[in-house]
């Protein structure tokens, strides 16, 4: 596996690949990888010639410094388990390469999807994804871009993102991977201690309490009696929403027919974790 650190040089190495017409993949990634991520590379190794994935911490999409700061770094460990998955190109990039001095930010209008459940309790987290998302795709140019279905609204941010700049790459959004005992796979997790561990597993527990009772009508009271579920485990919760699977729209009352996502972000401590299921 080549490691790459300057933007000069990625884009170096695609043009060459491209001009021996050659099909690039891309998992962007934070680093602290798991089992999620590495799927996303054995995907792209199936369908590419050459796979690329990037860690790069990225400092304009997290609200709360603290919480940049404790995000898990294990370099070392990534790179083994990406020469393991036969990932051809890693690109590591520093903060000072991708955000040079003096720098005007780019604005995207992402309408109503930057205003709810993780746009509203992490204002301007969006812009940050899509700027540096926007970037790397910019640097690395590849024909085909994988995500997790963990992320689920910024998956829907980064399409919208790309539409917007009317970028013909193909974006595939896969399963989320996890646990044997249901929970998420996420960096995050690495924060956990053993009893917060099996605490997490409330996250799920509720999106499946979502998925066994909804019916037609008003979806209130379910909603209710998810958020109090986490409440007495232990958890704060910033939402647990039903929405649109198609738009995000929020919904409050179902006709049985439109298909619909379930989402909870909750904090356990210091943690917050996120997940989903379509319904």
């Amino acid at each position: 596996m080549v490691i790459i650190k300057h933007i000069k040089d990625i884009e170096n190495l695609a043009r060459l690949q491209k001009s021996d017409s050659a099909v690039i993949g891309f998992v962007p990634t934070m680093g602290a990888l798991h089992e999620g991520h590495i799927s996303l590379i054995k995907k792209a190794k199936e369908e590419n010639d050459l796979v690329v994935c990037s860690i790069f911490v990225n400092p304009t999409q997290f609200n709360n410094q603290n919480d940049f700061k404790k995000y898990p770094v294990t370099i070392e460990d990534d790179i083994n388990k990406l020469e393991k998955a036969a990932c051809d190109v890693l690109f590591l990039p520093s903060v000072e390469e991708m955000y040079p001095p003096n720098e005007q930010s780019e604005h995207f209008k992402l309408g109503e999807l930057e205003t709810v459940l993780e746009g509203k309790y992490r204002p301007g987290h969006f812009q940050g994804v899509c700027i540096i998302v926007n970037k790397l795709l910019q640097a690395v140019k590849p024909n085909s871009l994988y995500l997790g279905k963990k992320d689920y609204q910024q998956c829907m941010v980064i399409k919208k993102m790309m539409s917007e700049k009317e970028n013909k790459i193909d974006l595939y959004v896969c399963e989320t991977v996890r646990e044997t005992d249901g929970l998420a796979m996420s960096s995050r997790n690495m924060r956990l201690n053993e009893i917060e561990r099996q605490q997490a597993l409330k996250i799920i527990a509720s999106l499946n309490l979502i998925k066994d009772n909804i019916k037609e009508g008003s979806l209130a009271s379910l909603k209710r009696q998810a958020t109090f579920f986490l409440e007495k485990n232990g958890f704060k919760v910033d939402y647990t929403e039903i929405a649109d699977a198609s738009t995000l729209e929020i919904i409050n009352e179902w006709d049985g027919k439109r298909k619909l996502v379930a989402l909870v972000a909750a904090f356990l401590n210091e943690v917050r974790l996120i997940d989903n299921i379509i319904l």
